[in-house]
């Protein structure tokens, strides 16, 4: 997989999200290499790519439009992630008339910021409501709906848990394997206070965490993955996860699809705590599920997508 654009000079490359920005040739590069431009679609959709600055962070964000847009859908990608491996997201949610809006967090993807670091989770929030400013200034359709995968679940949760009554996206919560705990945490917590001492981050490992042959080989030759887990992440995670053990109970009712299989977040726990949190959440379980569902087989997909499906009616 070679590099076929520079994620740094594309990303300085940009003006305001509102500014209408016609794609460049690197931008449309950029959309091809990882499908953003669902050149397969019979009605092509409407594109955008922009920035804007958070907490000195410069967020490089993406909107598609459908040709009839009846809602918005805010797309909130994982730790570790970019919006590029979220297509058949976006390709689901335009098939539902949905405006797309997405970004990359600090530190992922195109967006500026140390490779997968924060020193607070709190930044994410700030994106958040930066976004919602975004969609705004665009006049983006209502409802508004909120979707996570893994730590973007993390995101969307830590909103409707502090903001959910006067949030302006008062529309469906869609969470794929969503992030309270990771796997072996209290494993994770000890090595974190050993380590944070000498260094700033361990080498990254790849897994499986998707049923699909091809998705790992993908992942360890995208020029926009991490190849560090820095050790101010975990410390940031450590002192969120008592912010949301300690954050009251929301009335939202959020729809949440978990793999049985996935190996990344402790499953178990977060469905309980999640359960604890929300107003009887209706839970998808998948036997064969691994954690990245997003990038899934077609036929997972298609099972979750459709219980996504029923429950927007």
């Amino acid at each position: 997989m070679p590099v076929t654009f520079d994620p740094d000079h594309l990303r300085d490359s940009l003006r305001p999200l509102s500014d209408a920005q016609p794609l460049s040739a690197e931008a449309r590069v950029y959309q091809r290499f990882y499908g953003l431009d669902l050149a397969a679609r019979k009605v092509p959709a409407v594109s955008r790519l922009g920035r804007f600055e958070v907490d000195g962070f410069d967020v490089v964000a993406q909107v598609w439009w459908p040709p009839v847009p009846v809602a918005t859908m805010f797309m909130f990608h994982g730790f570790y992630d970019h919006m590029g491996l979220y297509r058949n997201v976006v390709g689901w949610a335009l098939d539902q008339g949905f405006v797309v809006i997405a970004c990359d967090l600090p530190g992922h993807g195109l967006s500026s910021g140390a490779r997968a670091s924060i020193g607070d989770f709190a930044v994410y929030q700030n994106v958040v409501q930066a976004l919602f400013t975004e969609a705004e200034s665009l006049q983006l359709p209502t409802p508004w709906h909120l979707f996570g995968q893994s730590t973007g679940g993390a995101i969307v949760v830590d909103h409707l848990l502090h903001h959910g009554a006067d949030s302006p996206a008062q529309g469906k919560v869609l969470l794929l394997s969503p992030l309270v705990r990771p796997r072996a945490w209290g494993w994770s917590q000890v090595s974190y206070y050993l380590l944070r001492p000498f260094v700033k981050g361990i080498a990254r490992r790849f897994s499986d965490n998707s049923n699909d042959p091809a998705f790992k080989p993908f992942l360890e030759a995208d020029p926009l993955q991490p190849r560090q887990l820095p050790t101010a992440w975990v410390g940031a995670l450590a002192r969120w996860i008592k912010r949301i053990e300690a954050a009251p109970r929301s009335t939202r009712r959020p729809v949440i699809v978990q793999g049985e299989e996935d190996m990344t977040v402790d499953w178990q726990h977060n469905l309980q705590v999640l359960r604890g949190k929300f107003d009887r959440p209706e839970v998808l379980m998948l036997p064969r599920g691994r954690h990245h569902l997003a990038n899934e087989i077609p036929e997972i997909r298609e099972e979750y997508f459709r219980y996504l499906t029923d429950h927007l009616k």
